[in-house]
This record gives structure tokens, C-alpha cells and sequence, in this order.
């Protein structure tokens, strides 16, 4: 992770120019490692998590290779642990693919494009790694839109492209410019020349500037509540519902201790803040493909005078990475929030982390938006893919410029295109990769329906 910067620019670009003595750039191309059961590695993250949810995990991720990538993180961490190391340290996303970036709204107003998922995110882990995981979704993603191999090879090339020169920009600012650095969407939208993306992209900036919620996955509260009646969450079954108060622990939680607990752990002006709401209504809510099952719920809060805040608890686990880095010793939530403060241009003020003792389950808190681009289907049915990635690709750079040296990895990666396509290489390596151990899984559980 950073440390005191050690010379001029020049001299800390050379250091990452001597770096590929060590690990030539070309050696990212080819994907190692041995042969491993992709099933046995996803059956082994399950533990854990509620049982009757697990099906629906697999159910998501059988419906195409890209499902599958999203949902078996363990399993390319493991891979990724016998590909070529730099030894430039980042805090790592550590879920690094196409759909975990979208657009927000700052407490300024501000709208942003950024990372939005932090569930296995680490400290101290090399910089590639999160590269090459989102190099591979691309080369997914391309593949399943029916691209060549050849532009798919180049789609993937572009992104690492995009990640390498928005990096050497940033080499060139002081740190405090760097922190301070942004992806703004207005400004994005201009470098884009794909005419049906800058169209959707305008689109989120209108609804964004008219607060509206119209996704299906965010809450809604009860209308037509009798008077004197507590306001409730809606439910949306199967995606926000409200849990039984008696049965399995995996399926309750303390709500009142849990919300407790992380208020003891707020900055002062955050508590006082938190404290103008009062807790009404607890639901489960269901979560993306690699999340389900494991356990996530929203409370609504609200102010005397009725305006609402919907806060999100997610369970925090273990992060997949620790195979290929240090062991986070801490709160598995804290390590989320850590690492969501250092990659993100501008945090959410409400992020903390607390636990339910009862069941043992430890959570990190952030408040529901509902704020995220559109998903990357409708982007590449835009035939704006290439556009999409790019951003990516520059929001990654980004991300990774506030916990590392920009200087040492732009030295690194050279000015060349030969680091981008030995990534593209790997990725679409990994991307055959991919739809074999998706029809594994497929063959798996079609054996197992026939059994049963």
C-alpha cells in the first residue's frame, strides 16, 4: 500500500521501468495455473450462507457465462493466485467486472461514475489483479454480444488502454490532486462517440435530477396506511419482503442491537445526524448473483416531520482475495467500509459496520440509493461496449491511484500498447476458461435434476 513518495516523477516512473525485469509485461498473457473444480470451489463459498437461498444463487448464474463470472469471484481468485505478480500494491476492489460500476449522486449533488461494490474488496494486493478480472468480463461480455474473437481481443485491449493513459495522467498531479480527482458523468458523456450511450447516459442524468425511484429493487413504502398506522416497507417479493418473526436463525436478526451497535461507531457528527431518524420497518432484500444467500436487509428510518432514509445492513465476509494477499485481521465489515473510503471519489456518509451476536453475523451499513446506471445488457444492446469499458477502465485507474503510486505503475506499463494486449491475451484466455466451467456447471445440474 502507499507509502512516502521516493524521488521525483522521473525517478518513480524508472522504478516501475525496472519492475519488468522481475515480471516482463508479455508474461501476463498466458493464463496458469493447474487444473481445479470450479463446482468444488463455489460449493466450498456456500458455507455459510442461507440454505434456501443457495438454488437461487445457481439458478442466476446458469442463465449465461457473463452470470457466471459475476458469480464465481472465489473461483478466479484462485486462479489469479498462479498468474504473474508486479508488486505494486493497490487496495484492490477485488469484484472487479462491468456491472460493479454505476453512476451516483454526491451529497453535493455532483453525479459520478464509480465503483459500487466493495464486498471483497483487500489492501495489499497487486495491482493486475483487478485488471485482469475486469479485462475478463470484457472479453465476456463481448463474446456473448456474438463480437469476433479479434474485436473482442481489441475491446479488451481498449479498456486496458483506457486504464494505462488515464494512469499516466494522473502520475502527473500532486497527491492531494489525485485524491481529490473524479469521473464526472457530464464530462464523460462529451468524450463518448457512441450517439446512443451519450443518449442513455443523458437519460440518467435527467432522472437523477428528478429523484425519481422507479427500479423494482428499491424500496417502496406501504400507501394508503391507516392514520396512526407505523409506516412500512412494501413488499416486493422476491425481492423485499419481510421475514417471519419466529424460525430459523439465518433468518433473523436483532435489528435494534445491530442498528445500535453501529451507531456506537459513527464520527460524531454522523451519530447526531442519524440520530434525526428514527427506526421503523426491517426487510429482506435480495441481492446481486455473487451476494445471494448471504444475508441483506434494509431498515427504514424517518424524521419527525416524515421524510424517509432507507439504510442498507449487508453481511460482510471473509474477502475472497486473502488467498492472494494479507489476511484481514479486523471486522470483515470495517475492511469493506476501508476499502470503499480509499477507491471511492466520494463516499457514502452513513457507512459503518456492525453485528448481530444472536446469529453471529457481522455487516457493514451504507445507505440504498438508487442510483446505478442501467444494466451492461442494455449498454452493449446500445452497441456501445467499447465506450462502456473504456469509462471502466478509467474509473478503475482512478481508484487505484488514491491507495498506490501513479508514477511507479505507468512506469510499469510503458507508453506502448504491449501491456494492453497481453491482458487482452489473458482475458480471452480466461473468457474460454469461463464458458467452460459455466458448462461444467450446467452439466452438474442438469445430472442433478435428472436424479432427483
Amino acid at each position: 500500500m502507499t507509502r512516502a513518495l521516493l524521488g521525483t516523477l522521473d525517478e518513480r516512473y524508472e522504478q516501475g521501468v525496472s519492475l519488468r525485469r522481475k515480471t516482463p509485461r508479455q508474461k501476463h498473457a498466458d493464463l496458469h495455473g493447474p487444473d481445479r473444480d470450479p463446482i468444488a470451489i463455489l460449493a466450498a463459498s456456500d458455507r455459510g450462507r442461507i440454505s434456501k437461498l443457495i438454488p437461487v444463487r445457481y439458478e442466476r448464474m446458469l442463465t449465461s457465462p457473463f452470470a457466471f463470472l459475476r458469480g464465481s469471484a472465489s473461483v478466479m481468485a484462485q486462479d489469479l493466485n498462479h498468474q504473474p505478480s508486479v508488486g505494486i500494491a493497490v487496495q484492490a476492489c477485488g469484484d472487479c467486472h462491468l456491472m460493479n460500476f454505476g453512476a451516483f449522486v454526491t451529497p453535493e449533488e455532483n453525479i459520478l461514475f464509480d465503483i459500487n461494490d466493495f464486498d471483497e474488496t483487500l489492501p495489499g494486493i497487486d495491482f493486475t489483479v483487478d485488471l485482469k478480472r475486469l479485462a475478463a468480463s470484457v472479453a465476456v461480455a463481448a463474446l456473448a454480444e456474438q463480437f469476433s474473437r479479434k474485436r473482442a481481443h481489441a475491446t479488451a485491449a481498449a479498456t486496458i488502454e483506457a486504464y494505462r493513459a488515464h494512469m499516466r495522467r494522473l502520475s502527473k498531479l500532486s497527491p492531494i490532486e489525485i485524491w481529490h480527482s473524479k469521473i464526472e458523468l457530464t464530462r464523460e458523456i462529451k468524450k463518448i462517440d457512441d450517439r446512443k450511450l451519450r443518449y442513455r447516459l443523458n437519460a440518467i442524468l435527467t432522472k437523477a435530477g428528478k429523484r425519481l425511484h422507479e427500479d423494482d429493487n428499491f424500496p417502496h413504502l406501504v400507501k394508503d396506511l391507516v392514520k396512526g398506522t407505523r409506516a412500512r416497507i412494501a413488499d416486493k417479493p422476491p425481492l423485499i419482503y419481510h421475514l417471519p418473526k419466529t424460525g430459523a436463525m439465518s433468518l433473523r436478526i436483532n435489528a435494534k442491537r445491530l442498528f445500535a451497535s453501529y451507531r456506537l461507531r459513527l464520527q460524531p457528527e454522523r451519530l447526531h445526524l442519524v440520530e434525526q431518524y428514527a427506526m421503523k420497518d426491517v426487510a429482506f432484500k435480495a441481492v446481486g448473483i455473487g451476494s445471494v444467500g448471504t444475508f441483506c436487509a434494509i431498515g427504514l428510518f424517518m424524521s419527525p416531520d416524515g421524510a424517509h432514509l432507507f439504510l442498507q445492513i449487508k453481511e460482510a465476509r471473509k474477502s475472497v482475495l486473502e488467498c492472494l494477499g494479507p489476511k484481514f485481521a479486523g471486522h470483515p465489515g470495517r475492511r469493506v467500509v476501508e476499502g470503499q473510503r480509499t477507491m471511492q471519489a466520494a463516499s457514502d456518509i452513513f457507512l459503518g459496520w456492525s453485528q448481530d451476536d444472536a446469529s453471529g453475523r457481522q455487516f457493514y451499513v451504507r445507505e440504498l440509493k438508487n442510483r446505478r446506471l442501467g444494466s451492461i445488457s442494455e449498454v452493449i444492446r446500445a452497441g456501445a461496449l467499447v465506450n462502456y469499458a473504456q469509462l471502466c477502465g478509467r474509473t478503475l485507474a482512478r481508484a487505484h491511484a488514491r491507495s498506490a503510486d501513479p508514477a511507479v505503475i505507468a512506469g510499469y506499463m510503458g507508453k506502448s500498447g504491449l501491456f494492453d494486449d497481453a491482458l487482452a491475451s489473458f482475458a480471452m484466455a480466461y473468457a474460454e476458461r469461463t464458458q467452460q466451467d459455466y458448462d461444467q456447471l450446467v452439466k452438474s445440474k442438469t445430472r442433478l435434476a435428472s436424479s432427483n
